[in-house]
């Protein structure tokens, strides 16, 4: 993942009983995210903006107009601003919330 030119960035890949998450953490749009979340059964994305990107972070519509390229079975959006929050019904997809609990 690509969010600080100091450090390495990690996005994670767990593969379990033939289910997998993906995971990307904080990152701006890298070609990596494909791999990453290629027909994971569930793939958690920042997207912290809508639509302008801003550095070390993505904006929701990079991430969706990519997901022909990753597939996954389900995504769910975290790491939202302001600006992400207050879109409402402008997010077509399950975002993060305190205390969700997850099936896959």
């Amino acid at each position: 993942m690509r969010h600080s030119e100091a450090n390495a960035c990690y996005g994670y890949r767990i593969a379990l009983d033939a289910k997998v998450v993906a995971y990307s953490g904080d990152t701006e749009w890298t070609d990596s995210l494909i791999e990453l979340g290629r027909d994971a059964d569930l793939l958690v994305s920042e997207a912290y903006v809508y639509d302008k990107p801003v550095p070390m972070h993505l904006a929701y519509r990079q991430l969706v107009e990519k997901l022909p390229l990753i597939r996954p079975k389900r995504l769910i959006i975290t790491h939202m601003s302001d600006d992400m929050l207050g879109r409402g019904d402008a997010i077509a997809h399950e975002t993060a919330q305190d205390g969700m609990i997850v099936k896959i």
